[in-house]
């Protein structure tokens, strides 16, 4: 009888060759023990039954029953066993079809030996711990002292970033915000909630093959590991939760699923920056609830400012505090004709901060996708974009948001969308 502490792994490819090097590389870890070995789905099948593997490596591409097809059936038979797909494709539908299987992560052949082991133990630490919140919530807090994360009842800050208007330079003035506030030393993750259209990926030059979808589809077993294995790394030491790869996919992500994914982030990263898009859909209200802070976006120009006031409006009707709404002018050129003391006195908000124009600067890091707070770090809409960082972090670390304001959140939101649902 094998020890209970080993990890019991399953392999199964069609490739002998394949199956040997995997064993090969699995052998001599202390925690792991190759309990057996498949050449076909059918055959998957038979040994998950019979040796009850914690965890099954499966190939996505075999002759008859291929590893999508074990692994339901896998997935239903043992629901104990934990697969992890393998396959030289790592296109995002093939992501899509292994989880909606059942997979619990995704390995992109070749893979390293480091890859692959730290997969390993990551799901099978993972699927020991389904069913047991409490004991999540205490490693989460252990974590946390250790210095990886946020303490123990210390959540970090969640900056929701938005306009009432198109064209309002949001989504560069998130990504910017966020890469000063890493290259501050600050942890800071970016989720871009522009579920249809967003462009933070773009923005920062970077792609995975994982994406916020991944976190809908796996949202009965979501805890902060699973939502970390998704994040896309950033040079600055920014990571990166990215949008759908498709517009139609945008519909897969409800408002509880975007709710616990901010809320897991925030255990982790001191700085959470919501990049949202133009509407005032449910998704988007709990983007709003869950923001220790919404900074607003607004530009010096009539339409824009209009639309900025009818925002406000909202906001009074969420029963947030005012002072929750973080007003920012972005593109200020001084030739304009409306100063940020106009657009104080239209809107009866206070402006943190202005940000100069300068299009060729903004235009040029767009398009080759290195934020202008590192290409152009001395550039005067560089210094303003970290200035605001800076006060963000000072404001923010003086005066955490308090249990009342979120009670008042909840009761504001819900009014809300009863006055919508009624027009």
């Amino acid at each position: 009888m094998q020890p209970t502490s080993k990890i019991r792994v399953l392999i199964v490819d069609d490739i002998p060759e394949t199956r040997d090097n995997l064993r090969k590389l699995l052998q001599f870890e202390a925690d792991i023990d190759v309990v057996g070995q498949a050449s076909t789905g059918e055959e998957a099948i038979a040994l998950a039954k019979q040796l009850r593997p914690h965890i099954v490596l499966m190939d996505i591409n075999m002759p008859g029953l291929d590893g999508i097809s074990a692994s339901e059936a896998i997935t239903r038979e043992v629901p104990a066993a934990q697969i992890i797909m393998m396959s030289v494709q790592s296109e995002s539908d093939y992501l899509r079809r292994s989880m909606l299987a059942g997979a619990r992560d995704f390995l992109t052949k070749p893979f390293s030996s480091d890859e692959l082991l730290s997969t390993i133990r990551r799901v099978h630490d993972r699927g020991r711990r389904m069913g047991a919140p409490a004991a999540l919530e205490e490693e989460s807090g252990a974590r946390g002292a250790a210095g990886t994360a946020p303490k123990r009842g210390v959540k970090g800050k969640v900056i929701t970033v938005f306009s009432s208007k198109g064209g309002t330079g949001r989504s560069v003035l998130a990504v910017n915000l966020a890469v000063a506030l890493a290259e501050a030393g600050k942890r800071t993750v970016i989720v871009d909630a522009n579920l249809a259209f967003g462009d933070v990926g773009v923005l920062l030059d970077v792609s995975g093959t994982h994406n916020i979808v991944d976190l809908a589809q796996r949202s009965e077993e979501m805890d902060a590991d699973l939502v970390s294995s998704v994040l896309t790394a950033h040079g600055s030491g920014l990571k990166v939760l990215l949008a759908p790869p498709r517009p139609e996919m945008s519909e897969l992500i409800t408002a509880d699923h975007l709710q616990r994914i901010l809320d897991l982030l925030s255990q982790k990263f001191d700085y959470v920056i919501v990049d949202t898009f133009t509407s005032l859909q449910d998704v988007m209200l709990t983007a709003f609830d869950a923001a220790t802070r919404i900074l607003l976006v607004t530009t010096p120009d009539i339409p824009c400012i209009k639309d900025t006031r009818l925002f406000f409006e909202v906001v009074d009707q969420l029963q947030y505090e005012r002072e929750k709404t973080v007003l920012v002018l972005n593109r200020v050129d001084k030739h304009n004709g409306i100063s940020a003391q106009d657009v104080e006195s239209t809107l009866k908000h206070p402006v943190m901060i202005s940000i100069p124009e300068d299009e060729r600067t903004v235009m040029f890091s767009v398009n080759q996708g290195v934020p202008f707070v590192l290409r152009d770090a001395s550039k005067p809409v560089a210094v303003a974009v970290k200035e605001l960082a800076s006060q963000l972090c000072d404001l923010l670390e003086r005066a955490p948001a308090g249990d009342e304001e979120s009670k008042a959140q909840a009761a504001g939101r819900s009014r809300l969308s009863r006055l919508f649902s009624n027009r």
